[in-house]
């Protein structure tokens, strides 16, 4: 999933087209991360929700941790909420849920992704990435389709959502 890596795949020796090649790669975890519905490398998100009593999901997951919870007034001022005054859990598929009553919005700061840095991704998934940046710059030029083969590498992995989920 590293410029390198997709520079090999494409059997590139020169740094000529490294900017290039950078920007494919990017593009192609960004696609890879909406195709799966889940964040490849663990980073903070920052995430902003309506107040209520009913259980909300955060967007991004996996979760693997939920590191403050805070209330957004009138103004746009934060402030943070008292462990006891919300409640947060981390579901067994990874979702995390926030809930909190009264007014204003919340906002959240999680940490959410499968692996811990990019060399810990399944091997799948990053040859996915790869061969999708090479498929980008091969056919840079071209309306043809990604490959068949990336979705087959990345499919066991992919997070389907049918209907509207709420927790009790």
């Amino acid at each position: 999933m590293t410029v390198d890596d997709a520079k090999a795949y494409l059997r590139l020796e020169t740094a000529n087209e490294d900017a290039l090649v950078e920007g494919l790669v990017a593009s192609a975890r960004s696609l890879c991360e909406a195709f799966l519905g889940q964040v490849l490398v663990r980073r903070e998100v920052i995430e902003t929700l309506p107040t209520g009593n009913a259980w909300q999901r955060l967007g991004a997951a996996p979760v693997a941790a939920i590191i403050l919870v805070e209330r957004i007034g009138e103004g746009g001022s934060a402030s943070v909420i008292a462990t006891g005054d919300y409640a947060a859990e981390i579901d067994p598929a990874g979702d995390g849920w926030v809930r909190a009553s009264g007014a204003g919005r919340l906002r959240v700061t999680y940490s959410a992704g499968i692996a811990d840095a990019a060399d810990a991704v399944p091997a799948a998934i990053a040859h996915g990435v790869t061969r999708l940046a090479a498929h980008l710059y091969a056919h840079r030029d071209d309306s043809v389709g990604p490959p068949a083969a990336v979705a087959a590498l990345w499919r066991p992995f992919r997070r389907i959502r049918l209907g509207l989920e709420t927790r009790a």
